[in-house]
């Protein structure tokens, strides 16, 4: 038996559920790699309450969550401005900020439909390079990306606590949405 799927846009009350689900997806992929306090340091400043308030009341930036049976599954963050380290960025861009999903949803395509939004709404207003940041030994998450047409860029180091963690930031051009079809992908 097939679950479905839910796919909407979040609310100001999701905040608690974003800040849950934040939480608990970058935990379970990697806790591992921290000393506890900078874990703790950096969920407090990444994935609190307040932060997803704050970001679901930026006009400039959308999330979106994924549900099975009312449980959250996953979600999606992006904003039509951009936030990384990027030499000469352009004037209109996007970024793919967060792209979190509990390894309950995953393998049943709810990344690529939380991508699909995440793509649409970007480029709702005309094509523009969207940007990404991604941890550098994370090469599933890198395959996936590069199946929408995200290229590397560069590598530089992104903090979690006091931890400098190796990450790259990837680039989908412009160019390269004009040349996939209407869903996002090749």
């Amino acid at each position: 038996m097939s679950t479905t799927i839910d796919i909407r846009r979040a609310v100001l009350d999701d905040a608690a559920a974003l800040s849950a689900i934040g939480s608990e997806t970058f935990t379970a992929t990697f806790a591992h790699l921290y000393d506890p306090k900078d874990l703790s340091a950096f969920l407090e400043s990444d994935h609190s309450v307040s932060v997803y308030q704050k970001t679901l009341a930026d006009p400039q930036t959308a999330v979106w969550i994924a549900l099975t049976d009312d449980q959250v599954i996953g979600y999606a963050v992006a904003a039509k401005t951009c936030g990384l380290p990027v030499d000469d960025m352009p004037e209109r861009v996007g970024e793919v900020k967060r792209l979190y999903v509990l390894s309950s949803g995953q393998n049943a395509g709810t990344g690529a439909r939380l991508m699909d939004e995440m793509i649409g709404w970007i480029t709702d207003d005309g094509d523009r390079p969207i940007y990404l940041s991604v941890y550098k030994y994370n090469p599933g998450a890198q395959r996936f990306y590069a199946r929408y047409g995200f290229e590397y860029l560069k590598e530089y180091k992104y903090m979690v606590g006091s931890q400098a963690d190796p990450e790259y930031v990837y680039l989908r051009s412009a160019m390269t949405q004009k040349c996939l079809d209407g869903s996002g992908r090749p």
